[in-house]
């Protein structure tokens, strides 16, 4: 899916760009160029960060049988 359409930057990039250390917009638009003409994307780059960054839930606790 294209992120950025100004650039022409798609969502693997993006997401390979937070995975080799981007943790801002300004980081993403370093690393990608997303970002740096109209700025329509700028909400949906934080929100792959945040998606990116936040850890995996844990797993449910197993119930505990007696």
């Amino acid at each position: 899916m294209i992120i950025c359409v100004c650039k022409a930057v798609g969502e693997r990039a993006v997401r390979e760009a937070i995975r080799s250390g981007a943790r801002s917009v300004a980081d993403l638009a370093r690393a990608t160029g997303a970002s740096t003409d109209c700025g329509t994307c700028r909400d949906h780059l934080v929100e792959l960060i945040a998606e990116e960054l936040t850890p995996p839930a844990s797993p449910p606790a197993a119930a505990n049988p007696r």
